[in-house]
């Protein structure tokens, strides 16, 4: 018997949260190797360089391994990343030693990347991307949460975070081995076969090259928001947990409203505005020089950040259904994230806070064009037959002969579509399916039984 649809995304959801975790306890992971109690006394430029060497290792195994998942297979792939993060960061957690430390970053980070990968490939093929996505968003901002609200009040210096890390990989690989059956090694998906090129190229690669920036200039904040938060906001280390714990709470009701909103509003105006939004939190946290205003930019940036996420990651899965694009913009992106805290340590250093967040907040303003141009342009999946509705998922099979419009006579709907006629039905063995761009009329046809029909997303 089949699992259960929902029982099915529960793994995908357990093994993403595993593997993104990483990235959502960088703040505390480049504070505790830096200069507070009981880290390891790096300066903040060497402890961001581990922290990106850390995720950059994670982006290189989502890179290497983005059309390799069904070939290896996931459950495997899956064991492997997590086991891997086992052993790195419990290799980080236990030693005080700066190299075996960066070394278990590296090997942790890998296996996070390795883990990430195989979950986007497995939501990508799902019916239902962006409610998989939400969930594992959902999963990851309340783990991330809770740790930031239990690790200030423990005493374990630099091991922590790495600890907690190695935890979470241990409690995901039980499910590692109940993805669905579908991309189990030694069963390809029914479409493995046709993989000859990569699909929407040109929209895949400026997807990509602007997640990057836009990844890149969020995490190069969200690196320093420790020391901003201790340094220039004057908070305690228990305070500036509880900050990020709210923080992430705000995450969860963001992620929440995304999943109830679905595609009523299409992908473009959440990632546009939202977009936006966390160019002005971005510049105001890192101007603030005080409490209120920092935890207030913290709070709401925190808040949108995982909503845009959830329709970008939607927005890659829709490019290619055998997920590749979407490994390779979540590679794009973790790529951006590793470079992340090494720019804010430059940008921090040579310019200070609020120079730096005014940068930051410009260079999401750009990216949030070609993310926006990406999502109008590509805001549904590739033709299915079978099925017709708009961006925003309302059916519109009836829109031409409700509205007593000539046949054939399909709306447009956002992108470049193909109008399909209709196949005849009778003893005919071998009816012509017949694809003519948008602007040429379709041949005559006669009347048939309206479930004899094929129809565009």
């Amino acid at each position: 018997m089949p699992p259960r649809p929902r029982a099915a995304v529960l793994p995908l959801v357990a093994v993403f949260a595993a593997g993104y975790l990483a990235a959502y306890l960088l703040p505390t992971i480049v504070g505790h190797l830096g200069s507070s109690p009981g880290g390891l006394g790096l300066s903040s430029a060497r402890a961001g360089a581990v922290g990106s060497a850390l995720l950059l290792s994670s982006a290189t195994a989502g890179l290497t391994l983005a059309s390799r998942v069904d070939h290896v297979g996931a459950v495997r792939l899956a064991r492997a990343g997590l086991l891997l993060m086992m052993a790195g960061f419990a290799l980080a957690a236990g030693t005080s030693l700066v190299p075996l430390v960066v070394a278990g970053c590296v090997i942790g980070g890998f296996g996070s990347g390795t883990a990430t990968a195989v979950a986007a490939v497995g939501i990508a093929a799902r019916p239902d991307p962006h409610r998989a996505s939400v969930l594992g968003l959902l999963t990851t901002s309340a783990t991330a949460g809770a740790l930031y609200l239990v690790l200030p009040r423990l005493d374990g210096g630099h091991a922590l975070p790495f600890a907690a890390l190695a935890c979470a990989a241990a409690l995901a690989l039980p499910a590692a081995g109940r993805l669905p059956a579908a991309d189990r090694a030694g069963s390809p998906r029914p479409d493995a076969g046709v993989r000859a090129r990569l699909p929407h190229r040109r929209s895949g690669a400026v997807l990509a090259g602007a997640m990057l920036c836009w990844s890149m200039a969020q995490n190069a904040l969200w690196g320093m928001s420790g020391r901003i938060g201790l340094d220039r906001a004057g908070l305690s280390e228990a305070a500036l947990g509880l900050v990020f714990a709210v923080a992430l709470g705000g995450g969860l009701a963001g992620v929440g409203v995304a999943g109830a909103l679905g595609s009523r509003l299409g992908r473009a105006v959440p990632i546009g505005v939202g977009t936006a939004v966390i160019a002005t939190c971005v510049a105001v946290s890192a101007s603030a020089g005080g409490a209120v205003p920092f935890a207030t930019g913290e709070v709401l940036w925190n808040t949108v950040y995982p909503v845009v996420l959830s329709y970008l990651i939607g927005l890659a899965a829709s490019l290619d259904g055998q997920g590749r694009w979407a490994v390779l913009a979540g590679s794009a992106s973790n790529l951006g994230v590793a470079c992340g805290p090494l720019a804010g340590t430059l940008l921090a250093g040579h310019a200070g806070y609020p120079l730096m967040g005014a940068v930051l907040g410009c260079v999401l303003l750009a990216t949030a064009v070609p993310l926006t141009a990406v999502a109008l342009h590509s805001g549904g999946r590739v033709l299915l037959p079978g099925t017709i509705s708009r961006r925003g998922g309302a059916a519109a099979a009836a829109v031409a002969g409700a509205a007593g419009a000539p046949a054939g006579a399909v709306p447009e709907l956002g992108g470049t579509e193909l109008v399909v006629t209709d196949i005849e039905v009778g003893p005919a063995p071998a009816p012509e399916l017949s694809l003519l761009p948008p602007s040429a009329p379709l041949p005559a046809t006669r009347e048939k039984p309206a479930a004899a029909q094929l129809t565009s997303v």
